[in-house]
């Protein structure tokens, strides 16, 4: 079995952030439960809007990493979603963003779904990274309650070698799928493994998937994946030509 930490808990002192979002059609799947693509929108809206409420350093030098999400129970159509945002931890120059979703009404059960997204803090003119302010530290520190993060990636660590072997889908990028500065958007890579999900109906909820992105994928590009079944979890390997674009990884609970 794949080991998989559980998240950073909820924080009892310290700044957190609350919206609230209704579950939409263009949120859902034919039989009406929460994509996770979908829900990737949902963390970066929430992001964006904690960021300029608190008056965080440069609200938008961020790109995210890596983002993980544990789903105990999938929201479905309709049902009005409350997320709350804390920082989980921190690094040199990155942090951990997590997020909580529950259901309105909901009470007496684990949250529908818990996230923590590593948002890397960079110089928008160069995208190279650049060290925590001590004025953000200041703002998170008590949320963040010293927790170190760090940001090396691991899902690829133990793949296969002989990659060759496992077929190849083609990816189709649509001039809506990239975002302001011409990178593929975030949630776009979360479309992959609802591809895969949608082709394999024994793997649901509760579940884990871990999203790890390696380089930006601008347009034009030619994406493909490679999909590996490994036991109780898959990994999905997305390449631009032959470079590494990022890992996505499903694990079953």
């Amino acid at each position: 079995m794949q080991k998989v930490s559980p998240p950073s808990p909820f924080p009892t002192v310290g700044r957190t952030y609350e919206a609230t979002r209704r579950v939409r059609l263009g949120d859902v799947t034919p039989k009406g439960r929460l994509r996770l693509d979908a829900t990737a929108r949902y963390l970066q809206d929430i992001a964006t809007d904690d960021a300029l409420d608190g008056n965080y350093d440069d609200p938008h030098g961020w790109v995210v990493r890596r983002t993980e999400m544990w789903v105990h129970h999938f929201p479905k159509y309709l049902d009005d979603l409350v997320l709350t945002t804390w920082c989980g931890g921190v690094g040199s120059h990155w942090a951990e963003r997590r997020t909580r979703i529950t259901i309105a009404g909901e009470t007496g059960s684990p949250p529908a779904m818990e996230t923590a997204a590593l948002w890397v803090r960079v110089d928008l003119k160069t995208l190279k990274p650049l060290q925590l302010s001590d004025h953000f530290r200041e703002l998170i520190g008590q949320s963040a309650a010293g927790r170190k993060i760090s940001a090396r990636l691991l899902v690829g660590r133990d793949l296969p070698t002989n990659s060759m072997s496992v077929p190849r889908t083609h990816v189709s990028l649509r001039f809506s799928d990239f975002d302001a500065v011409g990178h593929l958007n975030n949630a776009v890579y979360w479309e992959s493994l609802e591809e895969y999900l949608a082709n394999h109906r024994d793997r649901r909820a509760p579940l884990h998937a871990t999203v790890e992105h390696h380089r930006s994928v601008e347009q034009g590009a030619l994406l493909t994946v490679a999909t590996y079944e490994l036991g109780d979890r898959a990994v999905l390997h997305l390449r631009d030509g032959e470079e590494t674009a990022s890992l996505i990884q499903l694990v079953s609970d």
